[in-house]
């Protein structure tokens, strides 16, 4: 259990404080695991796309394993006063959920928390202290494609039901009404149906948890706890990782490619960093200024970020912060609460942008601007810190197929498909690793069982992590033969742009499908596609995005090289081109050739010169108006 403790507040007893946080934590994991055991839905069942967190009354996030949305939209619309026991609210709107909520298939349900019964006045009313969420991906609610993420949506009416802040449940009762709309909107009504019932019960029974734990120890206490995890979270990030950031400004961007509407092109998302030191009246802080970034696209690519002053945004970049830790240890130990929000000061730019964007702008595939901008403050951050940051990744993407069975009854088998984590100063990145945690590719065995296709590889996409002294992670490669006629569908960026390279890393290879590789009807397929028909007999190829390299390729050591081959997770090829390691002998005992080895690494040093500082592949200068290979903003 992480120990954020090391200064508890005087008036908290410090190992109460660590029983009350690590209960949190464990009421938590509990109500995950309760919605995993419960829900019907492949994306939330078997794919876990799904998060808990656990607020106080001040809406303050209490628990730090995992992001998750945020409560203030149901405080704003619903007076704590008027909440009673087995109250239960839902939302899933966009531009009403003060930036908790991304896009319409993040279903939301809150359960407020009371204070136990005084059993010296039982019939007095119990007042509101904590609140229990989850939000999950679901499979469909609406909208104009099966799976409610139109590819070329330009407005959010073309993206599905959108509900504001309403009581689901009233004191235990369910608005059979709301439930009847919901689920008569979707394609997938069974699915939908039990995955609430299945979130709802579970926040009921975590908000039962906390009752329990107030009960124990009092409110008082469990109050002064709250404010000590908090506290000693901005506390330990101040004196841990803000002390690593010198005081400066730094200027970094990258971009999303594609918005389904426009041709591809530049959608910048700029950050200007700023360290700024502690005064008399202000703590040190870091200032996060998003001025330059694009305007708000057409298609559905807009994140609503600028709502609640950012708060969703601080805690979703926050654990960028993290790499800056003494040791990986020490980084993994290191939660991400509320702690972190007076740290950092946003300013964002006017209305109309692609972090500001104006109803109805469409916002289905927001992932591509919310995981660039990780991206983002990990670029400016390795300018301030010479490099001592991981490469880029791009770990995640929907891909899927849909249709109707022989019986004519409906499917859809969507999957969220990771991909390689950037190289880090110390290790290679990740294989096919989630940004969202606990989340997994679907079991073959059960997408065999239960839709028309079969899965004939799942592996590693051989060359797909960037060339560096640490090598990019590797993205999946997965082939899907269908039984019966479908059609593809598919929400992902960095098929023309790649995850970049760091300290004289490379870029890793991007996002890819072919649909009938080596037959007839041989196509590549963009990032963005609702309905590709594919036909009986025919393979869908997917080969995810592998992490950028760390540090010159040509020092990596020789026998990683000659290890990747033999695993097989770097070609002959490869290894000779990017690291200039050449290799002979049978597959299963390759050879280094220790003289060839050295003469073929000077002769690439010499023909390349220093390695850039950051590497973004050649998607770039395709996209680039003026045809340059990398922008001024890479210039170190």
């Amino acid at each position: 259990m992480p120990t954020l403790t090391d200064t508890p507040p005087k008036d908290v007893d410090p190992i109460v404080l660590e029983i009350v946080q690590g209960t949190l934590a464990s009421i938590e994991k509990e109500v995950e695991d309760a919605i995993g055991r419960t829900s019907r839905s492949p994306m939330i069942r078997d794919a876990h796309d799904y998060r808990a967190g656990i607020h106080d009354r001040q809406l303050r996030k209490l628990t730090g394993r995992s992001y998750s949305a945020l409560v203030h939209p149901v405080a704003r619309d619903f007076p704590l006063a008027t909440m009673r026991p087995g109250d239960v609210y839902f939302h899933n709107d966009v531009y009403l959920s003060e930036g908790g909520i991304g896009h319409l298939p993040d279903l939301c349900v809150t359960v407020p928390v009371f204070e136990p019964v005084d059993p010296d006045a039982p019939n007095r009313s119990r007042e509101v202290v904590a609140f229990v969420q989850a939000f999950g991906h679901h499979d469909d609610i609406g909208g104009a494609v099966p799976g409610s993420m139109p590819s070329h949506a330009t407005s959010v009416f073309q993206e599905g039901l959108m509900v504001p802040p309403i009581k689901l449940w009233d004191q235990g009762v369910p608005n059979e009404a709301a439930l009847t709309i919901m689920t008569r909107n979707s394609r997938m009504p069974d699915s939908l149906a039990g995955d609430l019932d299945a979130e709802c019960s579970a926040c009921l029974m975590g908000s039962q948890r906390l009752t329990e734990l107030f009960e124990r120890y009092g409110r008082d206490t469990v109050e002064a706890c709250f404010d000590a995890i908090i506290a000693n979270n901005t506390e330990t990030y101040r004196r841990e990782i803000l002390a690593k950031i010198p005081e400066g400004t730094y200027v970094w961007e990258d971009y999303a490619e594609h918005d389904g509407v426009d041709e591809p092109r530049l959608h910048r998302q700029r950050i200007t960093l700023t360290k700024q030191a502690g005064t008399e009246d202000q703590d040190e802080r870091l200032v996060i200024d998003f001025t330059g970034t694009s305007p708000q696209a057409k298609g559905p690519i807009n994140h609503v970020g600028d709502a609640a002053d950012g708060n969703f945004l601080k805690k979703w970049l926050a654990p960028i912060l993290r790499n800056l830790a003494d040791t990986p240890e020490r980084m993994a130990e290191l939660d991400v609460n509320e702690g972190i929000v007076d740290l950092i000061e946003m300013r964002f730019p006017e209305k109309g942008t692609l972090l500001t964007p104006e109803f109805p702008a469409p916002t289905n595939a927001r992932t591509f601007v919310i995981l660039r901008l990780l991206g983002v403050l990990a670029g400016a951050i390795a300018k301030a810190v010479d490099g001592h940051m991981p490469a880029d990744q791009e770990t995640i993407r929907y891909t899927g197929v849909y249709g109707r069975r022989a019986d004519g009854s409906r499917y859809l088998m969507r999957e969220v498909l990771g991909g390689g984590s950037g190289g880090r100063y110390y290790a290679d990145g990740e294989d096919t690793i989630h940004v969202v945690p606990d989340s997994r590719n679907l079991p073959t065995e059960f997408t065999e069982s239960r839709f028309p296709f079969l899965v004939e590889r799942l592996g590693l996409a051989v060359d797909s992590g960037g060339p560096g002294e640490f090598r990019g992670g590797l993205g999946y490669e997965k082939h899907i033969r269908m039984l019966e006629d479908a059609y593809f569908m598919s929400i992902a960026d960095r098929s023309i742009l790649a995850c970049w390279g760091v300290k004289g890393g490379r870029a890793g290879r991007p996002f890819q499908v072919t649909i009938d590789p080596g037959g007839p009807n041989e196509r590549e397929m963009e990032g963005l596609v609702d309905d590709e028909p594919v036909a009986a007999g025919e393979t869908i190829r997917i080969r995810t995005t592998g992490g950028g390299g760390w540090g010159d390729p040509l020092h990596r050591d020789v026998d990683r090289v000659r290890r990747d081959v033999l695993w097989g997770k770097v070609s002959r090829t490869s290894a000779e081109r990017d690291y200039g390691v050449v290799v002979s002998g049978p597959d299963d005992d390759p050879v280094v050739d220790g003289d060839a080895t050295r003469r073929l690494r000077a002769r690439l040093r010499d023909e390349r010169g220093e390695p850039a500082f950051f590497d973004r592949g050649p998607g770039y200068a395709q996209l680039d108006p003026d045809g340059r290979a990398f922008p001024e903003v890479d210039v170190t």
